[in-house]
């Protein structure tokens, strides 16, 4: 039983935390705070209600992956027949990665004295998510989905020491051009919506510039990038993969979740969630079949079913209640076992990840450790909450289709956390 000294948190004492904002009422707001302890909710208001959860989706992509993978991520399925090998791609987003930095399956590839052939046969999915805006396809946030992404799937682009524009891969040069009928506000390069024709403006290349824009993905291009990467001929099969596969591990998971959850990557969302469908049999890559095998099997007893339609939270087809997140706390909580760790995959307040600038330590102590999401005129915060006396919560605070600035929101579900962590 919880004492009744002043620090107990009740329904009441949370509600008057709450009420005392202005800005909570001029827009659609959730909260939901769950005693993990004496499991029972504390405070609820619109927790049964759904709302957009933007980047509080990857929550999901993570408890999938927890359940579908093991210990390693599966980067390569291959097949030696004769003088080849054959290789199909798994979803897997390391491969060559600029921070993860795989090269398991491209030493495999550099190494192998067999003739290469490609097959991209087990995705025929579509480049974007169900739901996402074609306008923000030059965003470095919106990367093409594919079956084996190479360097994150995206054009780095920089001004070198002579005032020159670089792009890598260096394979990409060639598509890179100056376009004189070319102006924009401010300095950047541009990629043709539908094919990889990167422009830029005439004139002076801002020092240090830097931009990160997605490519147009295609079979073709992958092996052109595979080839020029490997330094040897690789041919372009459509052949279907037999259950007899190898398969190569490429990475610890850990790492790549880290990846996903600490910087909000989609790229590394969308991906695992193709990773997690390899598994299944057939091999087939595909997201829907992912997210349908983890409501069957590992979500289904959630308060609400949850509207998922994406890895990463880029779709407005997704929609969760706060009920269903704390529900999905407690799940990860419980697969992870071990608060450390799960603590250490997490953006941490005042610490790493989304939450690092937010959020100031206690007395050099972090005390909430979360996922946010934000898409226009949405911003959330799901999480676990650590107070002063010690009490284990989890939390879900949801903000909906507000207009005023996004850091006025976010300021606000700051304050509330930090007084709650004060408080008790």
């Amino acid at each position: 039983m919880l004492s009744s000294c002043s620090h107990q948190i009740t329904k009441h004492k949370i509600s008057r935390i709450l009420k005392n904002s202005a800005i909570n009422k001029d827009h659609f707001t959730g909260f939901a705070l769950y005693d993990q302890d004496q499991k029972k909710m504390i405070y609820q208001e619109n927790a049964d209600k759904y709302f957009t959860p933007a980047s509080n989706t990857k929550l999901f992509t993570f408890y999938t992956s927890l359940q579908m993978l093991g210990d390693s991520v599966p980067g390569l399925r291959y097949l030696v027949k004769n003088d080849s090998l054959i290789f199909w791609g798994t979803g897997d987003p390391s491969f060559l990665h600029s921070v993860l930095k795989s090269t398991k399956a491209f030493d495999l590839l550099k190494s192998s004295t067999q003739k290469l052939f490609y097959s991209a046969s087990n995705y025929t999915g579509n480049f974007y998510g169900a739901g996402w805006p074609y306008d923000d396809y030059n965003d470095y946030y919106q990367v093409d989905i594919t079956a084996l992404p190479i360097e994150d799937n995206v054009a780095f682009i920089d001004a070198d020491a002579q005032g020159n524009l670089q792009i890598r891969p260096s394979y990409l040069k060639m598509y890179l051009q100056m376009d004189t009928s070319f102006h924009p506000k401010n300095y950047r390069v541009k990629r043709a919506l539908e094919e990889n024709k990167f422009v830029y403006p005439a004139g002076l290349v801002p020092s240090k510039f830097h931009q990160e824009i997605p490519w147009k993905t295609s079979a073709s291009l992958t092996l052109e990038l595979l080839q020029d990467t490997l330094k040897k001929p690789i041919g372009l099969i459509n052949l279907q993969m037999p259950a007899s596969a190898k398969t190569l591990y490429s990475i610890a998971a850990d790492s790549v979740y880290k990846q996903m959850l600490l910087p909000s990557d989609n790229f590394v969302a969308e991906q695992l969630l193709l990773v997690c469908s390899s598994t299944l049999p057939g091999g087939k890559l595909s997201t829907e079949n992912a997210i349908a095998y983890s409501k069957k099997n590992f979500l289904n007893d959630l308060p609400d079913e949850p509207q998922w339609a994406d890895g990463s939270g880029l779709s407005r087809q997704n929609l969760f209640t706060l009920k269903t997140m704390i529900a999905l706390l407690q799940k990860i909580w419980d697969k992870v076992g071990n608060e450390q760790k799960l603590h250490s995959l997490l953006p941490t307040g005042g610490v790493s990840g989304t939450l690092k600038n937010a959020y100031k330590t206690d007395n050099g102590v972090p005390f909430v450790w979360g996922k946010t999401g934000s898409l226009s005129n949405n911003h959330n915060q799901s999480g676990y909450l650590i107070t002063r006396k010690g009490k284990r919560l989890l939390f879900s605070y949801m903000n909906n289709n507000f207009t005023r600035p996004t850091a006025q929101i976010s300021g606000e579900m700051v304050r509330v956390i930090t007084e709650i962590h004060n408080r008790f």
